[in-house]
């Protein structure tokens, strides 16, 4: 006798739950934060001293994967920016260098300072003085490309250029 008169019970408690559990629910994601648009080759950087006609572009210089190895598709860029600078002796570089995702945070790191000092090196070796340079990286915390496969791997794996006047 006992147990039926905790059926009405029960058929209640299921009725409420599932009353409770019919409404959908969406689950708020989190917003992705939002990061400075990364800077492309075509992003013109202008000095306020000189004329617009004078803009020096960002340059970006990609790796290969564990790489820092100066690409043969980047020296024709970075040819470029060691005559631009040796025809402006008030230029400074700043080259910041940039890694994939894979890897520990320390290593990647590292391994973008070992890119950017390999732009140096390589700038150096076109005549630009060393002084005009400096390096910096950010390892992986600035993705220009968000994804998680190659092709968002291989436009990570760069050192950005930028023109700064002193």
């Amino acid at each position: 006798m006992k147990h039926l008169s905790i059926l009405p019970l029960a058929i209640v408690l299921a009725a409420a739950a599932m009353t409770g559990c019919s409404k959908k629910q969406t689950v708020k994601q989190d917003e992705p934060t939002k990061q400075e648009p990364a800077r492309t080759e075509q992003s013109p950087i202008t000095r306020p001293d000189e004329p617009a006609a004078a803009a020096i572009d960002l340059r970006v210089v990609y790796f290969e994967f564990d790489s820092y190895e100066v690409r043969e598709d980047a020296k024709p860029v970075l040819r470029e920016v060691a005559r631009l600078a040796r025809e402006d002796g008030g230029l400074t570089l700043r080259l910041e260098g940039h890694a994939d995702e894979r890897g520990t945070i320390e290593y990647n790191l590292a391994l973008g300072e070992k890119r950017a000092i390999a732009v140096r090196d390589y700038l150096t070796g076109l005549g630009v003085a060393a002084a005009r340079t400096a390096t910096f990286s950010f390892g992986e915390e600035r993705p220009a490309a968000a994804g998680h496969d190659e092709e968002s791997w291989a436009q990570n794996r760069r050192v950005e250029i930028a023109p700064v006047k002193k």
